[in-house]
C-alpha cells in the first residue's frame, strides 16, 4: 500500500502546523525568561545572608547592655592577678594530664588494635569488647569511676589526682586511638606484608618494621586531633578532686570565678586553652596537606 504523503500549501509546509514551530518558540522562550539562573539566585541567597548578618550586628550593637557585660566578663584588673599562677600552674598541670593521658593512649591503643587484628579470636574478643565499653561510657563517668576506683585498689599508695586523672585519660583515648591505628594499619597496602614475607622476616618483625611505620604516617593527622581532644578533656577531671597543686585549667577558672564573684577568669582560660589548641589544630592542617601531597 502506498504511504499516504502529507498535504502541503503552495509554500511547501504541511498544513495544519503552520502555527507549531511558532508557538513551541514562544513558550520555551518565555521559560527561558521565567527561570532563575544558579549565579541570580547565588547572588540572591549572599544578599540574604549578608541582610541577616547586618541585623545580628545592629541587635548586638543596640540592645545589649555592654556595660554590664564588660563589667562581668572583661575586668583586666582580676585577669592581671591570675598571672602567672595560670600559666605556671593551670596550664603545666593541663599539659601534664594531657602528656601522660595521651601517652598511656597510644601506647595501649596499639596494643588493642593489634589484638583487634588478632587471627586469635579472644584476643579480638576481648578488644572488641573494650573498645565498646570505653567508646560508648561519658569521659566523665569513665573519669568518676577510674578516679575513685585507682586510690582505693591501691589502697591510697599512688598519688590520686595525678595518677588517677592520667590512667582515666589515658584509658577513653586508648578505645579510640586502637580504632585509628587499626584503620591505618588496614591501610597500608598487603604487598607490603607480602613482600616483606617473602625476603624471610617473621609476621611480628614484619609488622614492627614495615606495616606500623607506614600506618602512623597515615594516622599522624587523626592522632592529632585526638591529642587535642584529649587536652580539651582534662577539664573533666575535677569530679576526681583536685589540690592547689593540681589543678587544672577549668577547675583553677572556676576557683577564681567564685573567689572574685566574676565571669573573666573563664575568659582568660578560655584564652589559654586557644593559645594551646590553634597552634595544634594548625599543625594538624599542614600534616593533612603533606599527607596528600604524598599520596
Amino acid at each position: 500500500m502506498a504511504s499516504r504523503s502529507p498535504e502541503v500549501d503552495d509554500d511547501g509546509v504541511p498544513v495544519g502546523r503552520q502555527d507549531q514551530a511558532p508557538a513551541d518558540s514562544a513558550d520555551t522562550s518565555g521559560l527561558r525568561h521565567e527561570g532563575m539562573s544558579p549565579r541570580t539566585r547565588s547572588r540572591l541567597v549572599r544578599a540574604g545572608f549578608y541582610a541577616l548578618f547586618l541585623l545580628l550586628l545592629v541587635f548586638l550593637a543596640f540592645f545589649i547592655d555592654w556595660a554590664q557585660v564588660a563589667a562581668s566578663f572583661f575586668q583586666p584588673s582580676i585577669a592581671a592577678e591570675m598571672f602567672p599562677t595560670v600559666l605556671l600552674r593551670a596550664a603545666r598541670n593541663t599539659l601534664i594530664f594531657t602528656f601522660f593521658g595521651f601517652t598511656m593512649g597510644l601506647i595501649l591503643g596499639l596494643l588493642i588494635a593489634l589484638m583487634r587484628l588478632s587471627s586469635i579470636r579472644p584476643y579480638r574478643w576481648f578488644a572488641s569488647i573494650y573498645i565498646e565499653i570505653f567508646r560508648g561510657l561519658p569521659a566523665l563517668l569513665t573519669i568518676f569511676i577510674i578516679g575513685l576506683g585507682v586510690p582505693i585498689a591501691f589502697g591510697g599508695g599512688l598519688p590520686g589526682t595525678y595518677t588517677a586523672g592520667s590512667v582515666a585519660l589515658g584509658l577513653v583515648a586508648a578505645a579510640y586511638m586502637a580504632e585509628t591505628i587499626r584503620a591505618g594499619i588496614e591501610a597500608v597496602p598487603k604487598g607490603q606484608m607480602e613482600a616483606a614475607r617473602s625476603l624471610g622476616m617473621s609476621h611480628t618483625r614484619a609488622m614492627a618494621s614495615i606495616v606500623i611505620p607506614q600506618a602512623f604516617r597515615i594516622i599522624i593527622p587523626p592522632l592529632t586531633n585526638e591529642l587535642v581532644l584529649l587536652l580539651k578533656d582534662t577539664s573533666l577531671l575535677f569530679v576526681i578532686g583536685t589540690t592547689d597543686a593540681t589543678e587544672e585549667l577549668v577547675k583553677f577558672g572556676r576557683d577564681n570565678a567564685f573567689d572574685t564573684a566574676n565571669s573573666t577568669p573563664y575568659i582568660v582560660v578560655g584564652l589559654v586553652y586557644l593559645a594551646i589548641t590553634v597552634p595544634m589544630t594548625r599543625l594538624v592542617a599542614v600534616l593533612e596537606r603533606n599527607t596528600k601531597k604524598a599520596k
